[in-house]
């Protein structure tokens, strides 16, 4: 079986694969990846490629690496993406000086991570971030660690080596702020109700 390869010449080629979700959430809130991402399928695009696009095979992907499914975007300098035995994605390593992920959850909150080395097990949706590990959930906070791991099914995480956490309050309505949809409103004086304004 010939393996398919790209010397760089074509610059910014991409290999599609319709796969399982490649997904890396972060572990602040029980919030999942966005709906419908996990069944979209995976682009990539690279400078240079080589592997086999087959069975329980890995695929190395090369120079300022992009890898998207719906709204989740990696990119990082290295990626080695595993295939099982049906050709579908069960593992995905990413490197960079970080290598970083974004996703939507089903909030439309942007959920990022970064780490020099991301690797998503895609088979049981386990992310690891090793070392130096940083996650950020909009308007909700962020975790570093040596070492994140984070269960994308159940949002359970582990955060292991120099373990900190923020947490930002929830935002507060601003005073004077309109009243809320629902909220009794004034009614206008009726002429049965309200005198006629003199005019003379």
């Amino acid at each position: 079986m010939k393996p398919f390869h790209d010397s760089g010449a074509r610059r910014g080629g991409r290999v599609v694969w319709s796969c399982v979700a490649f997904m890396l959430l972060l572990p602040l809130s029980c919030a999942h990846a966005k709906t419908g991402d996990r069944n979209q399928p995976m682009n990539t695009t690279q400078d240079s490629v080589n592997g086999f696009n087959a069975p329980n095979t890995m695929t190395t992907l090369t120079g300022h690496v992009v890898v998207t499914q719906g709204t989740m975007k990696a990119t990082g300098d290295v990626a080695y993406i595993y295939l099982d035995a049906d050709t579908q994605v069960s593992r995905i390593v990413m490197k960079g000086n970080p290598a970083h992920i974004q996703q939507l959850d089903d909030n439309d909150k942007l959920m990022t991570g970064e780490a020099p080395n991301l690797d998503y097990d895609n088979i049981n949706g386990i992310a690891v971030l090793t070392p130096n590990g940083v996650v950020t959930q909009q308007d909700t906070g962020d975790a570093h660690a040596d070492k994140l791991t984070y269960n994308t099914n159940t949002t359970y995480f582990t955060g292991t080596g120099n373990v900190s956490m923020t947490y930002l309050p929830k935002p507060k309505p601003a005073k004077g702020a309109p009243a809320t949809q629902g909220a009794a409103q004034p009614t206008p004086a009726s002429a049965s109700t309200a005198p006629s304004p003199d005019l003379k």
